[in-house]
């Protein structure tokens, strides 16, 4: 790319997860603690709140139904503020966890997965509280 083709990054707009039913999905979501920005059956989208950030996470209907999507699926990190917590919050409002919450460099870590096997951590800056966002 030229000098004069270069671009900035802004930062984040939205993070899209493809999901097979949108009710489903937003049900599932508010169960996980996330509050719901809007929902918009007809357009089959629905966004989801992080925090106090503008972007979030866009759940987008797609033509697969209830089997997981035919690409592999990234994994999303969110931070808060103890993922032993959140793990205990989630497992009371029916979630499985993906595994028990484990160490990772920073903090601690747990996962879940939607019906459609997006992934999502919840993850903590237990041990370098000051990368956090609350140092």
């Amino acid at each position: 790319m030229s000098d004069d083709e270069s671009y900035e990054l802004l930062g984040f707009d939205n993070v899209l997860l493809p999901i097979g039913d949108l009710s489903e999905a937003v049900g599932f979501y508010e169960r996980a603690g996330f509050a719901v920005a809007f929902h918009l059956q007809e357009a089959g989208i629905a966004l989801l709140k992080a925090g106090g950030e503008t972007p979030g996470i866009l759940l987008r209907e797609e033509e697969f139904g209830h089997r997981p999507p035919p690409w592999p699926s990234p994994r999303v990190w969110l931070e808060v503020p103890d993922a032993r917590t959140a793990a205990r919050a989630l497992m009371r409002a029916g979630i499985d966890l993906l595994d028990e919450p484990f160490a990772v460099a920073t903090g601690w870590t747990v996962e879940i997965a939607d019906p459609w096997g997006n992934v999502l951590g919840f993850t903590d800056y237990g041990k370098r509280p000051e990368l956090g966002r609350r140092p």
